[in-house]
């Protein structure tokens, strides 16, 4: 039930956000934003490498992660959000989620190869100008630019990087 109405609400907030979306140079970008649904150790190690990517060209990275029940939460380096963190009305309870949503992030990465309807719902309320994620035809609402990927999370990540990367 709560999860029916957080996908109404997601609808929802794909028709009203108006914030404005585009592709800036990767170069302009001053801020990225990572949001992805725990998995495993080679995932999290992923992550923490397109971190230092991001850093080492110069960006400032916020990331949050979405703690399925029954998942290890590695190292407790980024913030989290839960099932718990979703009322009975299907509104995202957790101040990090909401914050992280309402932060106009010049890139937002989202990295995962299913979709998450927690995560779609924050993806749908952001106020970030160009979303990235991997493609899936259902995705086109939620993203500026998808990226098709067969070679695993890492291979979707380094992708993700490089396409974003090279834009001008």
């Amino acid at each position: 039930m709560k999860l029916s109405f957080l996908k109404f609400r997601t609808s929802l907030f794909l028709k009203k956000n108006k914030t404005s979306r585009t592709n800036l140079p990767y170069q302009k970008a001053n801020s990225i934003g990572i949001i992805f649904s725990v998995e495993d150790k080679p995932k999290h190690d992923g992550i923490k490498e397109l971190i230092k990517k991001f850093e080492h060209d110069g960006k400032r990275v916020q990331v949050i992660e979405f703690l399925p029940k029954q998942k290890d939460n590695y190292e407790f380096l980024f913030d989290f959000f839960t099932e718990k963190d979703l009322s009975f009305w299907g509104n995202i309870t957790s101040h990090n989620a909401l914050a992280f949503a309402d932060t106009p992030f010049d890139f937002i990465y989202y990295i995962d190869k299913e979709p998450n309807p927690y995560i779609l719902h924050l993806l749908a309320r952001c106020k970030a100008k160009c979303r990235v994620g991997k493609f899936w035809e259902e995705g086109k609402p939620y993203f500026e630019l998808m990226i098709e990927s067969s070679n695993g999370i890492r291979g979707l990540m380094d992708e993700m990087y490089r396409y974003t990367s090279a834009l001008k």
